[in-house]
């Protein structure tokens, strides 16, 4: 009997990260299963370990994704960030770059609000290159229940010189958006070359 690939399991946090995923969705042909969280850390660690209960999604490798504010210069909205934070990220960013995505890979931060002004300059000169309030709450959960494959890969939706207060976030919101939709196919060959035989 052949081997089925193992599930891939998509989290974000919002309602419109969804459904640019699951536009996504549409281009590629194996299921990819899209969760939504909710904002901010705890409804994330919450969502994943409860989806992760499900046999369904043994032995899943889990994608975090959604939006994020930029810290480094010269990112610009639309632009990908891809966590550094395990041995996953240089496949994951090798994927995105095949696809054409302008990709950062570094460290992604973690906040539990939205982040402006001199805190977004203090991230920075830790070192940070991006920030967002989900990524490391999910991957905490995941790792919590067992998950071997885990990756983050956030779309620039502010930077310093477009802050979410500006005029202009709606015209890089719809950018965001588009990359973000735009993603999948490069998440799924991620997933489809690099999954490891499993028991």
């Amino acid at each position: 009997m052949g081997r089925t690939q193992p599930p891939l399991l998509v989290v974000c946090a919002l309602r419109i990260e969804k459904f640019a995923l699951r536009r996504g969705t549409a281009k590629v042909a194996d299921p990819v299963t899209v969760l939504r969280t909710g904002m901010g850390p705890k409804a994330a660690d919450r969502a994943v370990r409860q989806a992760l209960h499900d046999p369904a999604l043994r032995d899943a490798a889990v994608l975090t994704t959604g939006f994020c504010a930029g810290l480094a210069p010269g990112m610009r909205p639309g632009d990908v960030v891809v966590s550094d934070d395990g041995h996953e990220s240089a496949a994951l960013a090798a994927a995105l770059k095949s696809a054409g995505h302008t990709v950062h890979s570094g460290t992604l931060a973690e906040s539990d609000h939205v982040v402006r002004g001199a805190e977004r300059t203090a991230l920075a000169a830790s070192g940070a290159i991006a920030v967002d309030m989900e990524s490391a709450a999910m991957r905490r959960a995941a790792l919590a229940e067992g998950v071997h494959r885990i990756a983050a890969a956030r779309v620039v939706v502010d930077t310093p010189e477009f802050e979410l207060v500006r005029v202009g976030t709606l015209r890089t919101g719809f950018i965001a958006f588009r990359v973000l939709r735009d993603l999948v196919p490069a998440f799924h060959d991620w997933h489809r070359t690099t999954a490891l035989p499993w028991r």
